[in-house]
């Protein structure tokens, strides 16, 4: 008997475990720097843990990581080998790329992030792969010729990362995401409170009788095993986030509510299992309980108070949409499947859809970060967020519009300038030292209250570490500039995101375009000077700017009454600054400036304040068209207000004969450059910056996009919402340009709310730790009003946000 003991021992002892993933090491062995592997993918990601110092991942338990042998799926997956049900699933595919964004819930900390992020070392045809922590989403590139859209989710799995996929909610537009695991952990949490209070009742009640006898510890004990689930799986979203704090080297709000929760936990074990005391389980389970009650409570209440992420209320990205036999601009959420669009020049695509036109350039930039665009035929799929390069083209629509996707193409980080702000600066700043404080101030407490009654100690030394939070101060600042931004959306101003409207706080210079921006696109006070046109050179004029959405484009366009419908325009070439080209009927057609069509130098002597746009037929010149520049109407008095406060400048491409207007709109000390190629307006830009000025552009988007990139904040003016541009940071209608001033004046008030926030949050803390140190703060009472500072200063913040917006007359 004991010899058959002895070879079982040895076979267990040969037993050769992975030091990754805790499988044995049967197929295959793999030894690195002296820890076995299963299989060359478990050593892959030790190496990238090892590499960015995030080994204490192995630390969180034994083993945890997931196996990256080959698993059998079997038809789990195979749906994604469709090709109809992988377009629903992809955001973007050609024959040598693809985009996807998965949900992944099992996203935790920032290993989870760094082993993502390096996928493309795991598996070749990776590309790229970017993780939102927050949102627990990935996105990812990658080449389908390498690996198929079911092998990446079979990979993502086998890694311990199951993508969240829905077919009903890519049809139906995706739906909030809930972590339902709250209202179990809520439900475990409760049921060990009320059940250990239940069985504590002798001893809050002084009966003697039971006290010290077997009953009595068998009740402690009973407690011991509910409080278990409470402290290991309740409680360990508080323990992953303080780990994963200590992993990037800081001390978050988490560390303290951890430590507090350790030390009732380890002090009830000492007080029971050495002492024979009750120990503070009951205190414990309330505390987890109440802690949990008022994180649902702050999540519920600020999904109530969500105002900057749907866009899709007050955010009318338009397009050409035919019905009843003509093009009609409607709002891009209005589009249904089968609808058949127009989609000009240098026009955002919003909907995957099937092209209709003979073919089509399309410039992906926005989506896989790649300029050159890419023919496509009669027939191709077109996916949303590529812009059309030449001639309008027709397409139809073939998926629901998600502006969610629109405004996460206008976030791509291609296109931020995210810098961090005073008020970030400011609460980063009190955030860093706030927690270490807390922690020594509970320390303090416990040590003064220890010669006096240890029990009372430990009470206060977890209420300081309860009671005293951030996150009031850190949600102040995004809740009141997220209120006023969904403002200034109710008044057609749209910003990319509340660091927009921070920045608007140190605008020092406003730089304004003039055509399209404080000159109008709509009226019709055109006259065209030249041979007589008929109505064959009409419909070729109108059948080339009709692709084009320039400003002056769009007059002329508007103009002219010829039907275009059968016209067909080849070789269509918008120059920025210069004009229009392309073949029709065998002949190139010509407008623009005088340059461009005829190589002659502008005039500005003339007395003549209008805009000349020349027009040539075949290189024979027909004439030009004179557009008598209008002002919109409320310019004046913005100037006058604007120029109170800031320094102001006027860049334009047209001559020096609108001078005089100009000189009467704007006030004495503005500076005014003609000329302009889209390149002198950046080289303007970047030279104020230089001298120290903080630059406010206002521009149309389309000649002066590289001049918004570069200006601190970027503002397209447009007349119907088609200029999607993503190189500026807000898209404003005309009809709101006069409000400009009530808007960078708000912005100011913004922050006059969030100091004042900043002070509530000061008293609370100040005024909650007090109370804690004094002894005359439960750690129970602690955790109910942790979350109700937070929701307190949100609503404030929230609510003064919109009556200040009252007064001031914007909503």
């Amino acid at each position: 008997m004991a010899v058959k003991e002895e070879k079982q021992t040895a076979r267990v002892k040969e037993k050769i475990i992975c030091y990754h993933c805790g499988d044995e090491c049967r197929d295959e062995h793999v030894v690195f720097e002296g820890k076995d592997f299963c299989c060359m993918g478990c050593k892959t990601v030790y190496e990238i843990l090892n590499e960015n110092d995030l080994c204490t991942y192995y630390d969180l338990d034994k083993n945890p990581g997931i196996s990256l042998k080959s698993k059998n799926f079997g038809d789990k997956y195979a749906f994604l080998a469709n090709e109809e049900v992988a377009a629903l699933v992809l955001d973007y595919r050609d024959e040598e790329k693809a985009v996807v964004n998965f949900y992944i819930p099992s996203i935790h900390c920032s290993s989870c992030i760094w082993l993502l992020e390096n996928l493309y070392r795991m598996k070749p045809g990776i590309s790229h792969s970017r993780v939102n922590f927050a949102k627990k989403e990935m996105h990812l590139v990658f080449d389908p010729r390498v690996i198929s859209l079911q092998q990446l989710v079979e990979l993502l799995t086998t890694l311990g990362y199951e993508p969240l996929i829905s077919l009903e909610d890519h049809e139906k537009g995706k739906k909030e995401k809930i972590n339902r695991s709250i209202y179990l952990k809520i439900g475990i949490a409760g049921f060990a409170f009320g059940n250990i209070m239940m069985l504590s009742f002798p001893e809050y009640f002084g009966f003697e009788g039971i006290q010290n006898t077997l009953l009595s510890r068998f009740i402690s004990w009973l407690n011991v095993l509910l409080s278990l689930p409470v402290v290991f799986y309740c409680s360990n979203d508080y323990f992953k986030s303080a780990m994963a704090g200590f992993r990037q080297k800081y001390i978050n709000i988490d560390v303290p509510i951890s430590l507090g929760i350790i030390v009732l936990f380890l002090r009830s074990l000492y007080e029971i299992f050495i002492t024979g005391g009750p120990g503070y389980l009951d205190s414990l389970s309330g505390l987890v309980f109440f802690l949990l009650v008022g994180k649902w409570f702050q999540n519920f209440t600020y999904q109530g108070l969500t105002f900057d992420r749907d866009y899709k209320s007050y955010f009318p990205l338009a397009v050409h949409r035919f019905e009843l036999g003509q093009w009609k601009s409607v709002p891009v959420k209005d589009l249904e499947k089968n609808d058949l669009i127009q989609v000009r020049n240098m026009e955002i695509i919003p909907a995957d859809s099937l092209l209709e036109s003979p073919g089509a350039n399309i410039d992906y930039s926005f989506v896989t970060g790649e300029s050159d665009p890419q023919e496509r035929k009669e027939g191709d799929y077109i996916y949303a967020g590529g812009r059309q390069v030449g001639e309008s083209i027709r397409l139809r629509v073939q998926k629901n519009v998600s502006q969610s996707y629109l405004m996460q193409l206008w976030n791509n980080e291609a296109f931020s300038k995210e810098e961090e702000l005073g008020f970030t600066r400011m609460v980063n700043g009190i955030s860093k030292y706030f927690t270490l404080g807390v922690i020594s101030f509970a320390f303090a407490g416990l040590i003064f209250w220890y010669r006096t009654d240890w029990g009372l100690a430990l009470n206060v030394f977890t209420a300081v570490l309860i009671v005293a939070c951030p996150c009031a101060l850190a949600l102040s600042t995004p809740f009141t500039l997220g209120s006023a931004m969904r403002i200034f959306g109710k008044k057609r101003f749209y910003l990319k995101n509340v660091n927009v409207l921070e920045k608007m706080l140190y605008v020092t210079h406003i730089v304004f375009d003039k055509t399209g921006t404080i000159t109008g696109s709509k009226e019709r006070d055109i006259d065209f000077h030249g041979l007589e046109l008929g109505s064959s050179d009409l419909q070729k004029v109108k059948a080339l700017v009709v692709n084009s959405t320039h400003p002056l484009s769009r007059k002329i366009a508007s103009h002219i009454d010829e039907d275009v419908e059968q016209m067909s325009v080849k070789a269509f070439e918008e120059i920025a600054g210069q004009g229009l080209k392309g073949q029709i009927g065998g002949e190139e057609i010509r407008l623009g400036s005088r340059y461009f069509v005829l190589e002659e130098k502008e005039n500005d002597s003339s007395r003549d304040t209008s805009s000349r746009i020349y027009l040539s037929r075949g290189g024979t010149y027909l004439g030009y068209f004179k557009v008598k520049n209008q002002y919109r109407e409320g310019i004046k008095p913005m100037v006058e207000a604007l120029g109170r406060k800031y320094k102001l400048s006027v860049l334009t491409g047209d001559n020096e004969r609108e001078r005089g207007n100009l000189e009467k709109i704007f006030p004495e000390g503005t500076g005014f450059l003609f000329h302009q190629s889209p390149q002198d307006k950046l080289e303007y830009i970047r030279e104020l910056q230089e001298s120290g000025e903080n630059v406010l552009m206002v521009g149309d988007g389309l000649n002066d996009a590289g001049a918004l990139k570069q200006s601190n904040i970027g503002i397209t003016v447009t007349d119907d919402i088609t200029n999607f541009t993503p190189a500026s940071d807000g898209i404003m209608d005309a009809r709101s340009l006069p409000a400009l001033p009530g808007f960078l004046n708000f912005a100011h008030t913004s922050r006059r709310i969030i100091i004042a926030a900043f002070v509530i949050s000061f008293l609370y803390n100040g005024i909650g730790l007090g109370f804690a140190l004094a002894a005359m703060l439960t750690p129970l009472f602690a955790a109910i009003l942790m979350p109700l500072s937070s929701i307190s200063v949100v609503v404030f913040a929230t609510t003064v946000t919109n009556y200040m917006a009252k007064i001031k007359k914007l909503i």
